[in-house]
């Protein structure tokens, strides 16, 4: 796929790489030259443009690109100025960034369906880590549904999915049971270190074994309740 990221601060910069090194073409966009020249070398190209300005935006490649992110944090001006050319000009997918309630409240009144929030997202994902033992990590879906990845409770060890009832009694899907699997060297010596490892999509007879990691589909109070219960 093909991707324009505008505003190579932390954010822009971390996506830009991350997606490059995902295979994926990325045009990265921002006003600073030090910031063009840190990752221009890293990803696909990267441009010094202002792009609250109708010129700059008519200079990027808009009608071969798949996604347009908008990854202005700084100046929410800018950021708004920006994602409303972006709109304008018809990209094929367009996300925008909000760092404040009310930047997020505009951008959803100029329509803007997909809207991220790095640092609120960062926060969510923290705070249920630390609030419920046994998280290793979450993505929220919305504000109500969640996947995450939690270590299997001691009260589930030897147990199939099947026989716990996930969905039945506690209207909770397991998407897969990751397995701790030692890897082997370049000399054919396993590692000290265990790697979770998918083992696909989890039937009613897997068994759940001591050390397992359960990916969890599910309404935030519904993951609740089954993590409060299982301990």
């Amino acid at each position: 796929m093909k991707f324009i990221i505008i505003g190579l601060g932390n954010f822009g910069t971390s996506l830009a790489i991350k997606l490059t090194d995902m295979g994926h073409e990325v045009i990265g966009v921002d006003k600073q030259m030090e910031k063009v020249d840190e990752i221009k070398d890293k990803i696909t190209m990267a441009f010094c443009l202002d792009c609250k300005y109708q010129e700059a935006i008519a200079s990027l490649p808009l009608k071969n690109t798949d996604v347009a992110i908008v990854g202005i944090g700084e100046d929410e001006g800018a950021n708004l100025l920006t994602t409303a050319l972006l709109k304008k000009a018809g990209v094929a997918r367009l996300i925008s960034r909000a760092v404040s309630p009310i930047h997020a409240t505009i951008l959803e009144a100029m329509e803007i369906s997909e809207i991220v929030r790095p640092e609120e997202e960062t926060a969510e994902r923290w705070a249920k880590k630390l609030s419920t033992s046994g998280i290793v990590d979450s993505f929220e879906l919305t504000d109500k549904y969640s996947i995450i990845e939690v270590k299997a409770p001691k009260s589930f060890w030897g147990k199939t999915i099947e026989q716990i009832g996930f969905s039945k009694n506690y209207n909770v899907i397991v998407l897969t049971i990751m397995k701790n699997v030692k890897e082997k060297n370049i000399l054919g010596i396993f590692r000290r270190v265990t790697k979770p490892q998918i083992q696909g999509i989890a039937k009613a007879d897997s068994v759940i074994l001591e050390g397992d990691i359960l990916v969890l589909y599910g309404h935030n109070d519904d993951i609740h309740n089954l993590l409060k219960i299982s301990r």
